[in-house]
């Protein structure tokens, strides 16, 4: 079983810059795919980027080039840096462990474990 937390959302205006971190409790870390979600009101959960478990990077089309991905393993961590932020960006940001080895990344359907959110504001 993997428990996820994430921190670090806030409210910033847009052009700002943002960090969110997930820290992961339980063993093989490393060996998780992680991924970071994001939900609107009244939307969907969407794809916004993933660090598979051989370490390739994927990142949702709205986000590619301002958002970054990282990982830390040796302090089962997951890092979403967010760089010039835009009103669109708000949400609610989720962390999501798989413990699939496929290539599967971007569904809500290819996780196990999820974090319970942490809100990212950005004013206009």
């Amino acid at each position: 079983q993997v428990q996820l937390v994430e921190s670090g959302g806030g409210l910033v205006q847009a052009g700002a810059s943002l960090r969110v971190s997930c820290a992961a409790s339980g063993r093989a870390f490393s060996t998780y795919t992680m991924g970071w979600f994001r939900q609107a009101p009244g939307k969907e959960r969407e794809f916004v980027a993933a660090f598979k478990w051989h370490g390739r990077t994927y990142y949702g089309e709205s986000v590619k080039g301002r958002f970054t991905i990282s990982r830390d393993d040796a302090e089962n961590t997951v890092y979403l840096q967010m760089n010039s932020l835009k009103p669109d960006d708000t949400a609610v940001y989720f962390c999501a462990a798989s413990k699939d080895f496929s290539d599967r990344y971007s569904s809500v359907r290819d996780y196990d474990y999820w974090g319970q959110g942490t809100q990212v504001t950005v004013s206009s």
